[in-house]
């Protein structure tokens, strides 16, 4: 109950008074994913002092998996929008958990990661400085073996914070190709972040939802009235409201014994089958801004974990 009580805490969109301070940066070697508040302790030795064997754990976007919904049933797009499925080129995580089963609730499993927060902008908010981002394929993680507790695990969640991607658009009768960087999770405190060549400054709190379009060097900001987060646990298991907790299950459990030798690679397999859907004014299926399209939806569309040795 501690640590599902800590975690709402950390992903609810208010805040509460008690934080628990530590190394909130997961690149230090004294990392602790149960810290709210950095003191200024994390250390970095100049060589690795972890030894293997290791969790490895990627990133791939996938645009031919299932297209879901909130929970995790097969997604149609409204009769009055359209969506395309980007090229990404970024994201970041802020949050990971193997979970035992259908009745683990939020926190109660084993959290892997957890990122760094601040209260710079105020309200509790995850820190964009801070953020690890990775393209396709890449280790966005490497954690020790022998720091994940031994169990078996059915399911995976993974709390998504920054998608930096390529969109097609229209624009006077001209099909163009531009940029899009969207802030999906809970609450985000950004001082800068390059869209594409362009630099944007905030230095300020912004909510789930919070998009900037770029090019030609220009730069268009607003705001997404919906992020689809799949989760096929919502009666069993459900997860804070604002916040963008993933959640998919291994094709066979994973079991992890104390006894592991080898590496194991983790692939979060992620969705983007349409996942950047819009309001379609003239219904032509192009995203035409100038001609009152606009963004609804930038939630990713379903989490497929896959293990290899």
């Amino acid at each position: 109950m501690k640590k599902l009580a800590l975690l709402f805490l950390l992903l609810a969109t208010v805040s509460v008074g008690c934080k628990k301070k530590g190394c909130t940066d997961p690149a230090a070697t004294n990392y602790n994913s149960k810290a709210t508040s950095d003191d200024g302790s994390c250390t970095y030795p100049a060589a690795e002092t972890e030894t293997g064997p290791y969790l490895i754990v990627k990133l791939h976007f996938d645009s031919l998996q299932p297209r879901l919904d909130n929970f995790g049933n097969p997604a149609t797009i409204p009769s009055d929008h359209s969506a395309q499925s980007p090229v990404f080129y970024g994201m970041s995580a802020h949050y990971i958990e193997f979970a035992q089963n259908i009745y683990t609730q939020l926190g109660a499993g084993d959290v892997l990661f957890h990122g760094a927060e601040t209260t710079a902008g105020g309200a509790n908010a995850v820190n964009f400085d801070k953020a690890i981002i990775k393209g396709d394929n890449e280790v966005f993680l490497k954690i020790p073996l022998k720091n994940i507790t031994p169990d078996t695990y059915n399911w995976v969640r993974m709390s998504l914070t920054y998608q930096n991607y390529s969109i097609n658009y229209r624009y006077n009768g001209v099909d163009y190709n531009g940029r899009l960087a969207a802030f999906v999770g809970f609450n985000t405190y950004i001082t800068n972040y390059k869209v594409w060549n362009t630099t944007v400054n905030i230095n300020a709190n912004k909510l789930q939802g919070y998009w900037a379009f770029e090019n030609l060097g220009i730069v268009v900001q607003g705001q997404a009235t919906t992020t689809t987060v799949p989760n096929p646990l919502f009666a069993t298991s459900p997860v804070p409201a604002g916040s963008c907790v993933v959640t998919g299950s291994f094709d066979t459990p994973f079991t992890i014994t104390g006894n592991e030798t080898q590496d194991i690679t983790c692939t979060m397999s992620l969705s983007t089958n349409k996942s950047f859907e819009w309001y379609d004014a003239n219904q032509d299926g192009k995203y035409e801004p100038g001609a009152g399209d606009y963004p609804t939806d930038m939630g990713l569309r379903g989490l497929k974990p896959i293990i290899t040795p």
